[in-house]
Parts: C-alpha cells; sequence; structure tokens
C-alpha cells in the first residue's frame, strides 16, 4: 500500500498539477520540498476540520443584527415572534452564505496563490459589523444593506492597494507591539461575546455593575431590561450543557492533539441538544421552535439566499458607512495581512529580511476580490484563518492544501440544515477557546518600555470594553504617537542628554527593506532583486548575514530596577 501511494505521488508530481503547485519531484523552480500530493490532501481536511465551526458561528454573530429584517418596536423585538422567524431566516441564509464564500475564497486561493491557507468570514470582524456597526437587532448607526455596501467598497480598495504594494508595506511599518495588542484585543472581544447571553450566557446586564453574572432562565429575565438577570443566576442547563461539552470536553480534546476538536465539542453540544423535549433542546414547542425543527429534519438541501444574497443599499452618501468602511479596512490590513505573514512564516514561504512571501500579491488580490463577493452574498468580510496551522503542522505546504478546504466547505453548502441547527450555548465556548489562543500575542508585546506596553494595552483592554475594534486601534496610535513623538522631539531638543527612563529597552521602529513595491512591479521596472531566483535567494542569504552580523553588536546593559525600601 506504501508503495502504491509514493508511486502516485510520483505520477502526480510529474503532472501539470505537480508542476503548477511546484510538489516535490515536479521539476518547477522552487519546488516545496516535502510536499507531496497525499500529505495536501490530508492536510486539507486537517484544516477544514479545525475551520468548519465558523459556518454556525458566523451565521450565530451576523443574525443577531437582524439582516433585512425591521424590528416595529422599540424593545429589539427581542419578544416578537415574527420578527425572531425572521431572523432565522436570515441565519438559514447565513449558513449557506458562509459555506459558499469560504470555498469560493479558500479555493482561489489554493489555486491562484499557491498557499496552504483558508479563508472565511473573520470572527472579530463579524462581531464589529454586528454588533458595533448594524447593532444587536438594527439599532446600530447604519443598516445591514449600508454595511454590506462598505464591505463592498473596502474590497475593491483592498484591490487597488494590494495591486500597488501598499497594503503590505502599511503592515511593515506598524509598530509590532500594536498589531500584537490588536490580535490580542480582538482575541478578548470574541471571548467576551462567547460568555455574553449571545453565546453561553454566563455572563449578563447589571444595573449597578454594567456587566454580572447571568445563566438565569428565559423566565428570570427582567422584564424592561433584556440580558439582566432578576434572580436564579447560573442555573440555565443548556449554560452548564455548552460549558462541559463545548468548552471543557473540547479543551480536553485539544490537550491531546485531536484533530478538529472544536468542531467535535460543537457537534457533541449540538447533537444533545436536538432531541425535544428536554430542559436543553434547541427545538422548544413554541412557533419558533417548530419552524426551527422542520427545516432541520430536511439535513440535506440547498438554501437559497432569499433574506441576504445582493441585499446592499449603496448609500456611500452617509458619513457613518465611510467610518465603518475606514474601520473594516484598517483592521482587515492587521488581520488578514498579519494572518498570512505569520502562516507563510510558518510554512517556510516567507523572506525573514523583506517579510514580503511567495505569491504575496496574488494572495492579497483574492482576498480583497472574495471580500466584495461576500458582501453580495450578505457576509462580513473573509479573512485568512489562523486555523490553517493545524493544516500546515500536518505537512501543507501548497495551494492544494486551501483547495481541500475549499471542497469541503462547498459540500457543507448542502447540509445548511445540520449547521442551522447549532445553538448559540454550543459555539460560545469555541469562541471563548479561540479568544485565548488569540491573547497569546501579549507574550509577545515589549512590556519592558512605557511607550511600547501602554498603548498596547490599551489598544487591548478598550476592544473589548467598548465591543468596539476601532475605538481600541484608535487609542493605541494616538498614544504611540504621543509617548514616543514628545521624548523623541525632547531628546533632539537637548541632544541625547534627556532620554526616558529604559530608553534602550523600547521597540526599534524601523521600515524593513523590500521597498513599497510589490514583487509583480518591480519585475517590470527590472529591479534585480526579484529578477531570478537566484538573484532573490543571494540577496536574502546575504541580508540574513548582515542581520546576524548585527546581532553581534553589543547591547547596551539594560538599567537594573530600583531596589525596594
Amino acid at each position: 500500500m506504501a508503495s502504491y501511494v509514493v508511486r502516485f505521488n510520483d505520477a502526480v508530481a510529474r503532472s501539470f498539477i505537480g508542476r503548477w503547485f511546484r510538489l516535490e519531484g515536479s521539476g518547477a523552480k522552487k519546488e516545496r520540498i516535502g510536499s507531496r500530493f497525499t500529505t495536501e490532501i490530508r492536510a486539507g481536511l486537517t484544516t477544514w476540520a479545525a475551520m468548519a465551526y465558523i459556518i454556525s458561528v458566523n451565521a450565530a454573530i451576523l443574525s443577531d443584527s437582524g439582516g433585512t429584517c425591521e424590528c416595529p418596536t422599540s424593545d429589539l423585538c427581542v419578544n416578537d415572534d415574527a420578527y425572531l422567524l425572521c431572523v432565522n431566516e436570515v441565519r438559514q441564509d447565513l449558513i449557506t452564505s458562509t459555506a459558499a464564500i469560504s470555498a469560493l475564497s479558500s479555493f482561489l486561493m489554493g489555486l491562484l496563490a499557491n498557499l496552504p491557507v483558508g479563508l472565511a468570514p473573520g470572527l472579530g470582524l463579524n462581531a464589529y459589523f454586528a454588533y458595533s456597526v448594524v447593532g444587536f437587532h438594527g439599532s446600530g448607526f447604519i443598516t445591514y444593506r449600508e454595511a454590506l455596501a462598505a464591505v463592498f467598497m473596502e474590497g475593491w480598495v483592498f484591490l487597488f492597494l494590494s495591486l500597488i504594494g501598499l497594503r503590505q508595506w502599511i503592515v511593515r511599518i506598524m509598530p509590532q507591539s500594536l498589531v500584537l495588542a490588536v490580535g490580542a484585543g480582538i482575541g478578548l472581544f470574541i471571548a467576551f461575546i462567547g460568555l455574553s447571553p449571545n453565546g453561553l450566557g454566563v455572563i449578563g446586564g447589571d444595573t449597578t455593575n454594567f456587566v454580572g453574572l447571568g445563566g438565569c432562565i428565559a423566565d428570570n429575565f427582567q422584564t424592561d431590561l433584556p440580558n439582566y438577570c432578576a434572580h436564579g443566576v447560573l442555573r440555565n442547563p443548556t449554560m452548564w450543557l455548552g460549558i462541559f461539552t463545548g468548552g471543557i470536553f473540547t479543551l480536553l480534546l485539544m490537550m491531546y492533539r485531536v484533530r478538529g476538536a472544536i468542531l467535535l465539542g460543537i457537534l457533541l453540544t449540538a447533537i444533545i441538544s436536538w432531541p425535544r423535549p428536554t430542559p436543553v433542546t434547541y427545538f422548544p414547542h413554541t412557533v419558533a421552535g417548530d419552524a426551527l425543527f422542520d427545516f432541520f429534519k430536511k439535513v440535506v438541501t440547498f438554501h437559497k439566499l432569499e433574506k441576504v444574497g445582493n441585499v446592499i443599499d449603496y448609500n456611500y452618501g452617509k458619513g457613518k458607512v465611510w467610518y465603518a468602511l475606514i474601520t473594516f479596512l484598517y483592521v482587515d490590513i492587521l488581520d488578514t495581512t498579519g494572518t498570512l505573514y505569520s502562516m507563510a512564516k510558518f510554512a517556510g514561504l516567507r523572506d525573514p529580511v523583506t517579510f514580503d512571501f511567495e505569491g504575496s500579491s496574488i494572495a492579497y488580490c483574492v482576498d480583497a476580490f472574495c471580500i466584495s463577493m461576500g458582501s453580495l452574498m450578505g457576509s462580513s468580510p473573509v479573512t485568512a484563518f489562523i486555523e490553517s496551522a493545524t493544516g500546515i503542522s500536518e505537512g501543507g505546504k501548497t495551494g492544494l492544501t486551501a483547495m481541500t478546504v475549499g471542497l469541503m466547505f462547498f459540500i457543507s453548502v448542502f447540509f445548511a440544515p445540520i449547521f442551522a441547527s447549532i445553538p448559540s450555548w454550543a459555539t460560545g465556548g469555541a469562541l471563548v477557546i479561540v479568544g485565548s489562543l488569540m491573547i497569546r500575542n501579549v507574550l509577545e508585546i515589549n512590556w519592558h518600555y512605557i511607550g511600547d506596553g501602554v498603548p498596547a494595552f490599551l489598544t487591548l483592554i478598550i476592544i473589548p470594553l467598548t465591543y468596539n475594534i476601532a475605538y481600541g486601534v484608535i487609542a493605541g496610535i494616538i498614544s504611540y504617537i504621543l509617548l514616543n513623538g514628545i521624548p523623541l522631539a525632547i531628546r533632539r531638543a537637548t541632544g541625547g542628554r534627556l532620554v526616558p527612563a529604559d530608553y534602550d529597552r523600547s521597540e526599534a521602529w524601523v521600515i524593513p527593506p523590500g521597498g513599497i513595491l510589490p514583487p509583480w512591479v518591480a519585475k517590470i521596472f527590472g529591479i534585480k532583486r526579484y529578477e531570478s531566483e537566484d538573484d532573490s535567494a543571494s540577496a536574502s542569504a546575504s541580508s540574513s548575514e548582515h542581520v546576524d552580523e548585527k546581532k553581534e553588536e553589543p547591547v547596551p546593559e539594560k538599567i537594573a530596577p530600583p531596589a525596594d525600601d
């Protein structure tokens, strides 16, 4: 059997497929060492298993905005059966939408950019879209249709920025501590949503402390304040089911490195919630519950996008649409570009000096194009998924991995009734877990110098507390400019005699070499570093030697902290 697999891999490598994806043994320039066809397929299945939770999670978050449903009352229609039925139809549409745009974007990323990276609507941006821009049940500053217009325009702006190389350059010049803090802040934001009534329901509103314990059953909520428990906190059985099966069970699987642990935890929680009637059923004997159960019984079907497909309101004359667009742009630049860089580095495809990687321009263009296409399907912006690391760790090195992810998402389109029947308490634990993984970024932030640490802290703490990514980013940038710009002016005015404490431990802000032009533009203008693979390799080698030489230079002695009194 093993010899058959080897012969099969060798045959594929020698074919057009092998040459296109640069499989080992294909004879193509820059073969991806260790890349084999069957390994790529296995890696793609692993990545999909790690990403598949986004189908139900994204639909659950975006449907909280109400979509195209209109609420006629001022109480956000939390008890309006007709409105809730409409919201449920929006959620079913978004199940199909999420799977479809994930399939398209991942497939194109693999086919055109030859990167082992899966794409789907991103967590964090979907929460910002649903809760900050459109607002819960349409209570935000623009409508769902107008928010989709902002996403649609963002994609085309991204495409232009990617073609001229500005998108890559912006991230390369950002202070590293702020980039890391945005990722960590989004992680806290996602975890907060997972603990809220839109997830596990562990926390809720509080009349004195803003946030308090939740987890009460529906009958114990205060009638005039939705999601505020009057009494009986932490007694909802669905909350405890989500904590133990969607949380603890999932974490145990992850501890033993079980592939697709998050998806397995979600599915187990959902399966327990499907029988009726039970204390944790997702299908109570109500009008809304009966409608949910009728759709669930179809199991396999193709659900048309009746509520969210091509519903964009191109109202670009409204100022707040541009505010949302700019925020989407900036956060997406940090999120997608940073993830692509990280995954390219993990796969061994990133240049350690220029921070660029093979197929970068095409990858960014694919991402930008799919952002606009996703808006036509009613979705928030598409982004590269950090879960792609699971497939890369399985040996994925080429676009075949991403294409496999795309094919699996395409199959998922026809299982919309199953994914639409996954309750919020099944996905809440997954959100908390993903948030805990994203918070790891704080370990790499430079906490030794106030000018780096405080702006990073303000960024990551303001994002979840204001439920708004943009506010955190703005706070971080302004504080960074003030805390670094003023000392810089003082240092220059005093000829370097007056410097802040621990200034020698500050993070160096430098523009990486390589210039602003993307590789394809550099080739047109004949820049030697991009002319051939050998030139590129030698340039990278010489640059690496230069970096090593710099590292060997003596560094200033660290200032010892003052002794305790």
